[in-house]
């Protein structure tokens, strides 16, 4: 005892074998405020992007049966959508589009008064600094609800994969005049990003990033979305251009690198939830290059069906299936839970 009266600390008694009862995980879990202190994985409103469907018309606000809570808006009621979006938070939107008239090669898409370059600049009026995000496909401008232009190849109808390169540049040109800050090109086809990066810079749109759908597959988790697009295949699928589901994950590896040589500035897997192993191994493989996912429209649409059946709590598993993306790797999440995110976190 010393003349204070105080006894030295018993070292012995200390448990130094870092197993418990000294090591107690659960404290770290006692307590909300310290779970929220030493999260690993956060989700912000920034990192969100959220599509939204935009149709010809006037005064249409169609709803989409498939996906509860999302709607295909005419250009005139669009400026209300966006202005609420802006004021949420959220990261940016991603426009698709439904034009009046299809065709074999989707030639609303290349005009500049098509329906994106419409919508486009119906966002940068009514939210300026809203990132405005544009897919750069052809299913929902072609009669035939394919990727690019068709040609017989091998005895069989398929896109014609240099045909659609070109398509696609023009397509990427139109939304870069009409203001868009982000291009997304989503058809899988070899060479795109170059096809695409050649053209924006011949017309001085170098500083316009591309954020490439570089890892799409072929999924079953599509099927709400083509309703809301309009864009069913009439006749095949899309395999002969997508991803097989069960291929080797060095496939994607190796598109994903042939984008980032041809220019891709931004990545992304689609989907996202069933293919969280690949957004680990792009995170990995790639790191310090922004990395997305997209939460398609059956991941959204089975968690909505099943809490319609009182079978899951939305809300605790959408919030759970964005923070697994993030937690794989991804920085951006494009999903149709974004608005959804923002008022359940405020």
């Amino acid at each position: 005892m010393t003349e204070h009266g105080i006894e030295p600390f018993d070292l012995s008694s200390l448990q130094t074998t870092g197993h418990f009862p000294a090591v107690r995980l659960r404290r770290l879990r006692y307590h909300p405020a310290i779970r929220s202190l030493v999260r690993g994985t956060r989700v912000d409103a920034s990192q969100l992007i959220l599509p939204i469907f935009v149709r010809a018309g006037r005064g249409i606000h169609q709803e989409i049966s498939a996906m509860p809570g999302h709607a295909q808006w005419s250009i005139d009621l669009l400026a209300d959508e966006v202005r609420e979006i802006a004021k949420l938070g959220i990261g940016g939107v991603l426009l698709f589009g439904i034009p009046e008239i299809k065709d074999a090669c989707g030639s609303d898409s290349m005009d500049d008064h098509g329906i994106i370059p419409q919508a486009i600049r119906v966002c940068k009026d009514v939210a300026p600094e809203l990132l405005v995000v544009t897919d750069v496909c052809f299913c929902e401008y072609t009669d035939h609800g394919h990727c690019g232009a068709l040609r017989e190849l091998g005895g069989r109808i398929d896109v014609d994969n240099d045909m659609t390169l070109s398509m696609i540049a023009r397509q990427s040109l139109a939304h870069a005049r009409a203001g868009a800050d982000l291009i997304a090109p989503s058809g899988m086809m070899d060479g795109m990003i170059g096809a695409i990066r050649r053209q924006l810079d011949d017309h001085g749109f170098e500083h316009l990033p591309i954020m490439s759908y570089a890892a799409k597959y072929a999924s079953s988790f599509y099927g709400p979305f083509r309703e809301a697009a309009e864009s069913a295949p009439q006749h095949g699928d899309r395999r002969s251009y997508q991803m097989d589901p069960a291929s080797d994950p060095g496939q994607a590896m190796r598109e994903i690198e042939m984008d980032i040589a041809e220019g891709a500035d931004m990545i992304m897997v689609k989907p996202a939830l069933p293919y969280l192993d690949i957004v680990r191994m792009a995170k990995d493989r790639f790191p310090g290059l922004p990395l997305a996912a997209y939460n398609v429209s059956g991941e959204y649409s089975m968690i909505k069906a099943a809490a319609q059946n009182g079978w899951l709590d939305e809300k605790r598993a959408a919030m759970e299936s964005l923070i697994s993306v993030a937690r794989a790797g991804a920085s951006i999440i494009i999903t149709y839970w974004a608005k959804d995110f923002v008022r359940w976190t405020r």
